[in-house]
């Protein structure tokens, strides 16, 4: 279940390599450095290439398991080869079942679920391109298209106006967390397969 390279109209989101550590670590470790870009804060140039390595070796080892293809990939302009940011899958794990749409109400039972969840960061420099709607809407397409999944989310913060704008763009309902805990569930993207719609219609 290895990913091949995705093309848009402007952008490749192919799976990182090794040689990508110094622009990888210039824009998520001190570009982003302020940014939730829902990671553990910036790291250490020594910590980014353990975790470009880990990454690099998680494509063919998940494929190995005939698990989804979860991390991170590289977002690339197709015309200069110039690395922007990173995308990808991430197994999502929250208590989503106290969003409004699902119809529980995880609070009494403090139960989580997980979800096929979606990322995406881009450089200060390259934002507000639409380069950030572009790769997920890659992500998109590959996620129903070829995973078949029915589902996929995205969360940010309350604050975060860009990343619910990307959401918007990909059609996603958006749902605020009614309960102040936890704190790190606070906006969710939420995008069903076409066809579910398609069934109710």
């Amino acid at each position: 279940m290895l990913m091949p390279t995705l093309e848009t109209a402007r952008l490749l989101v192919r799976p990182f390599t090794l040689d990508d550590l110094d622009a990888l670590h210039q824009i998520l470790d001190i570009e982003l450095s302020e940014a939730d870009v829902g990671d553990v804060g910036p790291r250490q140039y020594a910590e980014r290439r353990e975790w470009l390595q880990w990454t690099v070796l998680s494509y063919g080892e998940l494929a190995k398991l005939y698990q989804p293809p979860y991390g991170d990939r590289a977002v690339v302009l197709k015309d200069t080869n110039l690395l922007i940011g990173a995308c990808g899958y991430a197994p999502a794990l929250n208590a989503f079942g106290q969003l409004p749409s699902y119809g529980l109400d995880s609070t009494a039972t403090g139960l989580a679920s997980p979800e096929f969840g979606l990322y995406y960061a881009i450089s200060p420099a390259q934002q507000r391109r639409r380069y950030a709607a572009e790769a997920a809407q890659a992500l998109v397409d590959y996620a129903f298209g070829e995973l078949r999944l029915r589902r996929v989310v995205a969360t940010t913060s309350y604050d975060n106006a860009g990343s619910m704008g990307v959401m918007r763009r990909l059609g996603m309902r958006i749902e605020r967390n009614p309960y102040p805990d936890p704190p790190w569930l606070q906006v969710v993207g939420i995008l069903d397969h076409p066809a579910l719609g398609a069934a109710e219609a």
